[in-house]
């Protein structure tokens, strides 16, 4: 239900202290002999591989952001993904202290952005990788390592040709899984549609009316703050936000949502019947709503849409038993959002349809895999949902090179314990490159 951790969704694969413009400054042609910035380059496959000490390496600032621990973390599941650091391909910096290394690995070259500080150990200040070129990639090879996860999990990457799927590669395309926030789209695509039927208008001002957990963007607002419908959808797709999902779940009604799911050709509506805000989830999966989920996941639609109308003012954030969520995954299979990976691309199509450029640019603010992995395409779209055992990640893109549009969306679920981030992030990026070429 959280949001997909941002620090890791910002970049292609993994993402250290640096400079957003640095991230996206392309190399330059020349590359200055002999400066800070070759010196600290040429030291990366020696810091990686633990031969080069972490305080020796990085300025006090990197350090301070990033402990040592945690970068041997991330470290640790680079090369896990991408084997030992080999050799340096090439380091181009315009001014020597600043640039773009390629950075081979065992199974292929990443493309890394390096700052090195002004002091006089140069040590450095910001490094991020940007994005990874696996070598000799193809979507099998994707395909036997999502098939080898622990748990269950399917993807699918399609051409959108109108409303037809027309898959390049898939596994599990039409089985239902815990897609955690990503059922914000079917919220997005009814607001887009109120809006092109002139019931509503994205300027139009509401109250924030239901506060959640994971409201990165409303934490602590005071109720009923006047918002446009423009910045809940912003909110909600862009960062996850929880209260700004709930309170337009309330304002577009329930039912309405669920009706636009099912026309979007959803293969199991009754999955998300009732629509649940989240919550209505948190508190159902807590300990303070014990006997209230037993009796909802025995109940057909009606009986749990009867328990839900039934305790509405007992089902709110204050109620939540937030000390539920410490240990492992809790009822994914049965107190969640559901889709297939064919009912997220027919949910991208519809959205699509909609002609909102608002509704398109909200999907675009965070694109969920960086400017890196974004190269070849002109246009990206992003929403991703995690909890404990639930990941997923939907992109609907246009390709730069022929304008045409296509779908990569993968699920993960385990509800014995939790799946990893990274390994999904390097595991998308790889089928968004595929797609891209």
């Amino acid at each position: 239900m959280k949001p997909l951790l941002a620090s890791l969704l910002a970049a292609s694969m993994i993402t250290l202290p640096g400079t957003a413009a640095l991230a996206q400054q392309a190399p330059d042609a020349v590359n200055a002999a002999n400066t800070a910035f070759d010196r600290r380059a040429a030291q990366l496959v020696g810091l990686l591989a633990g031969r080069v000490a972490f305080a020796d390496y990085f300025d006090p600032s990197f350090q301070a952001a990033l402990p040592e621990a945690q970068f041997k973390a991330i470290n640790a599941s680079l090369i896990a993904q991408y084997g030992q650091p080999v050799a340096v391909d090439r380091a181009t910096s315009a001014d020597g202290r600043a640039g773009i290394v390629l950075l081979r690995f065992e199974k292929g070259v990443g493309t890394v952005a390096l700052e090195v500080g002004q002091g006089a150990d140069a040590r450095v200040t910001g490094l991020r990788l940007t994005g990874f070129e696996m070598a000799n990639d193809g979507f099998d090879k994707v395909a036997a390592e999502i098939a080898a996860l622990p748990g269950s999990s399917g993807f699918l990457v399609a051409l959108i040709d109108g409303k037809a799927i027309k898959p390049l590669a898939s596994a599990n395309a039409d089985r239902q899984f815990a897609i955690g926030s990503t059922f914000k789209l079917y919220i997005l695509d009814e607001l887009a549609a109120q809006v092109a039927a002139g019931q509503r208008q994205w300027s139009d001002v509401v109250p924030l009316s239901h506060a959640s957990f994971s409201s990165a963007g409303t934490a602590n607002w005071p109720k009923d703050t006047p918002v446009t419908l423009q910045t809940l959808a912003n909110w909600m797709i862009s960062v996850s936000d929880n209260g700004a999902t709930d309170t337009l779940l309330h304002l577009l009604g329930r039912e309405k949502i669920e009706a636009r799911m099912r026309g979007t050709g959803h293969g199991d509506p009754s999955r998300n019947v009732p629509f649940l805000t989240t919550v209505d989830a948190f508190a159902l999966k807590g300990n303070n709503f014990a006997a209230e989920r037993e009796a909802f996941i025995a109940g057909d639609d009606k009986a749990q849409r009867k328990l839900i109308e039934a305790n509405k003012d007992r089902l709110t954030l204050s109620n939540v038993d937030g000390v539920s969520f410490s240990g492992g995954p809790r009822f994914i299979d049965s107190l969640e959002w559901f889709a297939s990976p064919n009912d997220i691309a027919r949910a991208f199509i519809d959205l699509r349809e909609r002609k909102s450029d608002t509704a398109m640019s909200a999907m675009a603010i965070n694109n969920g895999v960086g400017p890196g992995a974004a190269k070849g395409w002109s246009y990206l779209g992003y929403k991703g949902g995690s909890e404990l055992g639930v990941l997923s990640m939907s992109l609907l893109g246009q390709r730069a090179a022929d304008g045409k549009w296509y779908v990569v969306t993968m699920s993960w679920n385990n509800a014995e314990a939790a799946v990893s981030t990274e390994k999904m992030v390097g595991l998308v990026t790889r089928l968004l490159a595929l797609a891209a070429r």
